[in-house]
């Protein structure tokens, strides 16, 4: 038997996105974190069976940790007595520079920290957070515009000149 080399296991399904995320804040700052589940949530997440829409992350200062709030995974049948609490605050797992830094970032009015997307890597739960500023409702209309500019210059281009 040969050395051969080992391929990494890389499954990212299921990713759970907040599409109202993007719609409702100005994103700035990705972060990639790990999250401190028990056995039940993960399997719920697995089956895509958890809602971050109305998550949020917040830095609690006296022990200067991040805990995500609001995040509902739902239970899990086959887990029996040891069901777990579904909107628990978790634990997440970033370095302590990494955590003041976000705690600078969001002691400015209106911003906070929101989840954007929670997936599997190497077999772990991940959890994307960003930096989040709310939109204001004219904004969201600039936005839409804009879109629908792109949208007909590149209709426009894959025309056929004669």
């Amino acid at each position: 038997m040969g050395k051969g080399k080992h391929k990494k296991k890389t499954n990212l399904a299921p990713r759970i996105e907040n599409r109202r995320a993007k719609r409702d804040y100005n994103l700035s700052g990705h972060l990639e974190c790990g999250i401190v589940l028990r056995g039940s949530e993960v399997k719920s997440i697995r089956h895509s069976r958890v809602s971050i829409a109305e998550g949020y992350a917040a830095v609690n200062p006296h022990t200067m940790e991040l805990w995500l709030h609001n995040v509902d995974i739902a239970l899990y049948p086959q887990a029996g007595p040891l069901q777990h609490v579904p909107k628990n605050a978790r634990k997440l797992l970033v370095h302590k520079q990494q955590v003041k830094k976000l705690f600078g970032a969001t002691t400015a009015k209106g911003v906070t920290l929101i989840p954007t997307a929670m997936y599997f890597k190497d077999g772990r739960v991940k959890v994307e957070i960003a930096i989040a500023e709310g939109k204001r409702s004219y904004d969201k209309r600039d936005d839409i515009k804009k879109k629908e500019m792109d949208r007909d210059i590149k209709r426009g281009m894959t025309r056929k000149v004669l």
